[in-house]
């Protein structure tokens, strides 16, 4: 069987076997399942030492192969390009969005590193998976370096309408180079629509099927719902709420019910919208004062960037207002939490809230409104309220449904939940969990890479599957 090449940005640096911090690295941890191979990344580190130096890591299943950045490369590349302004204009905030020629030649001029230290590994009959907007181009690059193995690649983030990505200057590159990898791969179908639709206006571009061809290339494109493992995440909450961190949050309770929120620290997650609608809970339904606590947990990231830095500083001014307006004694309303917590522990906290508030402003899919539902007790559930934006609410049909720049709309959302009965909570989690077990991770991963096995001419007349 062909050996499997992973490429992402970061390199996981942890053990194998170990919980993951989720997301990503769980989801390349399980595509070497029964296969084996490489993993090739960026370990997270700063080094201006030239020629970067590749570090071999053998592990049991797959080995790990990762390399530094300099500095210039990190600031240009990471910092610059991926994270101000390919990051904003995939989540439809152009408004945030930043443009430089310096940092679009860092994007490429890394993209090239990777490529130019990626192809001594390669063996001809690896299969290349390719992940997330970092890596948009390199398919390009190994391709330039006479690579011909077969070539995949996932967006783990929302792709946006054509209309809006030509306020990117890259744009005509980004999509030319994209239809280098054999197959293009997207959270939700209205992704790769909009890919496709791209495509369509192209001079001389055709989409037949799932098919695009332009500028004498031609890729699959298709939507593969990326997911969990839910009986592995239901059985981890069942042990986890009864370890000391979870008993401990019980006792902080007491009678109190709990609203949680899990999210990167990101302007994509809507977090002041959603701050500003409890807020309105509090106002509006005065029952739930001292009854009702929202605990939100949320983990830097990217704090050099400018436009993360005003959000966690806005949020902690709202949470402070809140709390100002509305504490007692013996009750905060918001326990506001920036760091992060193992999976396993939030699979423990997930059981214990009575509702789920997974609100991005816009998400390819968001992993936690999945974990959420599956670490819940099925004999007294609590309940997912998900915005419509997240990819997740293509599946979460149990959920309770909101448009997260309408406040009082997820205040009307979170206050159904915390009132509904047990039957309704009991029959839409059964609902929920039927299809996290019919499209767990591993059918994810099976899905993909079969798409990625498959022979032109089968997959045309195959067609979306």
């Amino acid at each position: 069987m062909s050996r499997l090449v992973v490429i992402s940005n970061r390199v996981a640096p942890v053990e194998e076997g170990k919980a993951s911090a989720g997301g990503l690295s769980v989801a390349v941890e399980e595509a070497f399942t029964g296969i084996g191979g490489l993993w090739f990344g960026w370990n997270g580190k700063i080094d201006n030492s030239t020629p970067a130096q590749v570090t071999m890591h053998e592990g049991k299943r797959f080995a790990r192969a990762t390399m530094p950045l300099s500095r210039k490369d990190y600031n240009d590349f990471y910092a610059g390009y991926s994270n101000s302004t390919l990051w904003p204009l995939l989540h439809y905030r152009l408004n945030v969005m930043s443009y430089s020629r310096a940092h679009a030649e860092g994007y490429r001029r890394v993209n090239e590193l990777f490529a130019n230290n990626l192809t001594p590994l390669l063996e001809p009959d690896d299969l290349i998976w390719v992940h997330d907007y970092h890596l948009f181009i390199l398919g390009r690059e190994l391709k330039r370096r006479g690579l011909n193995n077969r070539m995949g690649f996932f967006l783990h983030t929302p792709f946006p309408p054509p209309d809006m990505l030509k306020a990117c200057t890259e744009h005509e590159e980004i999509v030319r180079a994209l239809l280098d990898y054999d197959v293009i791969g997207f959270q939700t179908e209205n992704d790769a629509r909009n890919l496709l639709e791209y495509v369509r206006r192209m001079p001389g571009g055709t989409v037949r099927g799932n098919r695009a061809t332009a500028f004498g290339k031609s890729s699959r494109v298709q939507a593969f719902p990326i997911s969990i493992h839910p009986e592995e995440m239901a059985r981890t909450a069942a042990r986890t709420v009864n370890s000391n961190r979870a008993r401990q949050l019980r006792r902080s309770l007491g009678e109190k019910q709990l609203i949680i929120g899990v999210d990167r620290l990101d302007y994509s997650k809507g977090l002041d919208n959603r701050f500003s609608s409890y807020e309105r809970l509090m106002e509006n339904y005065p029952e739930n004062r001292g009854s009702v606590t929202l605990m939100q947990i949320a983990p830097p990231s990217r704090g050099d960037v400018q436009s993360y830095k005003e959000i966690r500083e806005k949020l902690e001014g709202m949470a402070g207002h809140i709390n100002g307006r509305f504490a007692e004694f013996d009750w905060v309303p918001i326990r506001y939490l920036n760091k992060s917590y193992r999976r396993d522990v939030l699979a423990g906290f997930f059981r214990i809230a009575r509702v789920g508030l997974v609100t991005p402003l816009r998400d390819g899919m968001n992993l936690v409104a999945k974990e959420y539902v599956a670490s819940q007790n099925p004999d007294d559930p609590g309940v997912l309220v998900l915005s419509q934006f997240a990819g997740a609410a293509a599946e979460m049909d149990g959920a309770i449904i909101v448009n997260p720049f309408d406040e009082e709309g997820m205040m009307d959302g979170m206050q159904s939940a915390l009132r509904m009965s047990r039957e309704d909570r009991v029959e839409r989690h059964q609902s929920m969990m039927e299809i996290l077990k019919r499209n767990d991770l591993q059918r994810w991963r099976r899905r993909f890479l079969d798409a990625l096995r498959t022979p032109r001419a089968t997959s045309d007349r195959a067609g979306a599957d």
